[in-house]
């Protein structure tokens, strides 16, 4: 009897699962029909994606070429020759006639120092000198006068001797005055400072009023003729480096690369920094002491691939180059780029031999066009 009760009660739960099997059995195909039919829906590569035509570019074909390979340091420029200019007197500044970054000439006088008491030695020593001639004078008139009577035989040997003797003295001692006073006035000349040579004035150590002391730098000039970079190579340039090798000098201030000449090597290495110095000249405008320079030297050859520099762009913190496939689809491909060649980028990264780069209308091209003119790998109209 419960069995039957148990019965009766399930078969309400039979009839809904098997109404419900039914309607998923309805819906399914409607669902199937749904999903193939529904335009949006496209296999992977069952249509071809369309792509942006890009026109009016260049594309070449880049090829390893050799290029100088350079070891690149750091370097200051400095003037050829800075001169400390000081006083050879003691005295007090009494006039500075230049300032600081102003530019002399050869023999300009740049300060005056007191020159009162060398003044007075001056003219004690004029008169000394007076006196001396005075002397040298009588002194002759007597000798040319004794002279003669000996000559007559009116005195002795002894005593022209003896005037001959005071004639001696009298030439000394006029040549010693003139000395002194050659030497006062020489002395007098040391209170007018000169310019030692052209340049310009980039420090001044003294100021009007203050006492110059003999041998203590008062100004220091600059000759702005020539110039020099001091650079220290690595210890592994030391047999590379020679006398009269030629050196780009790029002067970031300035925005320029010069040409530079090695002119001096020392070749004592540094034991701390395993390193030497090298001195290269170099000339250009605008050059001042101090400036920071680039130093590349030559160290060989090597191959490398080469774009031109317009080829490269950057995009936020990356940098690349826009390639154009064998299908002409234009891919920006990320590379390392190098050292600079005159204008071309070395590519250390990123591309291969025979790559087809874009180096002209770069700001048409779109990553994931489509070059056209540009198939099967050859090169067509709008292309080179």
């Amino acid at each position: 009897m419960m069995r039957e009760q148990r019965a009766e009660r399930d078969v309400p739960a039979v009839r809904r699962h098997v109404m419900h099997s039914t309607i998923f059995l309805a819906v399914l195909p409607l669902f199937l029909l749904h999903l193939t039919g529904c335009p949006d829906k496209v296999k992977p590569g069952s249509a071809e994606v369309k792509r942006q035509s890009v026109t009016d570019i260049t594309v070449t074909e880049v090829q390893p070429v050799e290029v100088d390979e350079y070891y690149e340091t750091s370097g200051t420029v400095k003037a050829k020759t800075v001169s400390a200019v000081a006083a050879r007197t003691m005295g007090t500044v009494t006039s500075l006639k230049v300032r600081e970054g102003e530019r002399v000439r050869a023999g300009q006088v740049l300060m005056t120092v007191d020159d009162r008491d060398i003044a007075q030695r001056v003219k004690a020593a004029e008169k000394s000198l007076e006196a001396a001639q005075q002397q040298k004078s009588l002194a002759d008139i007597t000798y040319q006068r004794y002279r003669k009577l000996h000559d007559e035989k009116a005195i002795s040997l002894q005593e022209i001797d003896q005037v001959e003797t005071q004639k001696k003295v009298a030439d000394i001692e006029y040549e010693k005055a003139k000395a002194l006073l050659d030497e006062a006035r020489i002395t007098r000349g040391f209170s007018r400072i000169l310019a030692p040579g052209p340049g310009i004035v980039i420090e001044k150590k003294i100021d009007l009023g203050s006492m110059a002391v003999p041998g203590a730098p008062l100004l220091v000039v600059e000759d702005t003729s020539s110039y020099r970079v001091e650079t220290t190579p690595d210890e592994s340039m030391s047999g590379k480096l020679q006398i009269g090798m030629p050196v780009d000098i790029t002067i970031d201030s300035l925005g320029r690369t010069l040409r530079g000449r090695v002119v001096e090597i020392v070749p004592a290495i540094d034991v701390q920094s395993r390193t030497f110095l090298a001195k290269i000249e170099v000339k250009g405008d605008g050059l001042r002491t101090g400036q920071y320079a680039k130093v590349r030297i030559p160290s060989g050859k090597k191959k490398a691939l080469l774009v031109p520099e317009k080829a490269v762009v950057e995009k936020g913190q990356l940098t690349g180059v826009y390639t154009v496939g064998e299908q002409g689809v234009i891919v920006y491909r990320l590379v390392r780029p190098g050292k600079n060649h005159n204008g071309m980028v070395e590519i250390l990264s990123g591309l291969n031999p025979k790559d087809r780069v874009i180096t002209g209308g770069i700001e048409r091209a779109v990553d994931g066009g489509r070059a056209a003119g540009v198939t099967g790998g050859q090169t067509s109209a709008g292309t080179h």
